[in-house]
């Protein structure tokens, strides 16, 4: 049974930073939503434009049956960021039941049997692999991050409530994140575990708590794009943490109480952290720093083989463990599941391979600002 923290109310949290940050664009993702229509990059606000791609097939329409977790992003924003999707979120109505939703998704999709939240025609294709610029490489956005459509009469303006991709639209993603990034978020992995987040500066404070530890790892199908110690997705509901090896399956999930106990899944197996509010905060769903603003999934494949690689390797996300009577951090262990367990039961090791470990803790990109 999941723990659900009782309702507060109050002026402040520990969490009103991370909720009211200022940011700052570190670059934009241009996407032309048409048969061959260029995916662009621009890290000067519009000046110089780099081409990291192109979409095969457009969108036509909107889901308005968005997945359930898309409800606790404001519209005309990233939903979810991972190395198989992103997910924008156009509106929600007054009842928070219909949500217009559309996606980006990597090459793989075109393939088909390629499992995952989309609808085909409210999906922009793209020839981007997974796991690759846009889709968890250099370039990802962030949740919340604000998506744009360009008219040639009135410019660049917020995506309008009512919108429905239409071909040839030229849309915006401004990529922003907090100026004043933190140096680690730290899960201590035991029933009323506290949370601390990490500042550079040194400050640190307790910015939740554990209601549940986490001890298994699952089958979630992403983690084939991301290696180990990486971050595979994140959304509004989920912190995916891969802890398989690249091309292989194998990972975990961090998600909100609230989100956790609509989801009988989580309820009734091990592979799923279940984290709750600090003092004075309602809930945790679509809050920073754990499901906005704040993490997104970056790592490359090829990081160590170009002449920039500690570069590359500083500014990626990075998750470590530490073992119950260790005081020493250790690199995410390899648990992964080979073909032959991807249907079916999972083998008997998965439910409590991480019932040793005592802390997690997620290291921020460090980069100079």
């Amino acid at each position: 049974m999941l723990l659900v923290l009782p309702s507060l109310a109050c002026a402040s949290s520990s969490i009103d930073y991370e909720n009211n940050p200022k940011l700052e664009e570190i670059y934009r993702v241009k996407i032309w939503n048409l048969p061959g229509g260029t995916v662009e990059v621009s890290p000067d606000r519009g000046k110089t434009w780099e081409l990291v791609g192109k979409v095969v097939h457009p969108a036509g329409k909107t889901d308005p049956k968005g997945y359930p977790a898309s409800k606790w992003v404001e519209g005309g924003r990233v939903a979810a960021t991972a190395v198989n999707a992103i997910h924008i979120k156009v509106s929600t109505d007054a009842a928070g039941e219909n949500r217009k939703v559309f996606s980006l998704l990597p090459e793989e999709f075109i393939k088909g049997n390629y499992k995952s939240y989309l609808d085909s025609v409210s999906s922009i294709y793209t020839d981007i692999p997974a796991g690759r610029g846009i889709f968890g490489g250099d370039y990802a956005p962030f949740v919340g991050n604000p998506v744009m459509l360009a008219d040639a009469a009135k410019g660049i303006n917020p995506l309008p409530k009512d919108y429905t991709p239409e071909l040839g639209d030229k849309l915006y993603i401004m990529v922003e994140r907090p100026l004043n990034y933190p140096q680690a978020i730290i899960f201590e992995n035991s029933f009323g575990g506290k949370i601390i987040i990490r500042y550079f500066s040194g400050e640190e404070k307790v910015i939740g708590q554990v209601l549940r530890p986490v001890a298994g790892v699952g089958r979630f199908e992403g983690t084939k794009h991301a290696s180990a110690g990486r971050i595979r997705a994140n959304h509004t509901g989920v912190i995916d943490i891969s802890t398989s090896s690249f091309g292989k399956i194998g990972g975990f999930q961090i998600v909100p109480a609230r989100h956790g106990s609509n989801l009988e899944i989580v309820r009734e197996l091990s592979q799923w952290m279940v984290i709750g509010p600090p003092p004075a905060v309602d809930s945790l769903e679509g809050k920073a720093p754990f499901f906005k603003y704040f993490i997104r999934p970056s790592w490359g494949a090829d990081d160590l083989k170009g002449d920039n690689w500690e570069e590359k390797l500083l500014n990626r996300f990075l998750v470590e463990v530490k073992f119950k009577g260790e005081n020493k951090w250790r690199p995410m262990p390899v648990y992964e599941f080979n073909e032959y367990y991807l249907t079916g039961d999972l083998p008997s090791w998965a439910d409590g391979i991480l019932s040793g470990v005592s802390y997690i803790r997620i290291l921020f990109p460090v980069e100079e600002l």
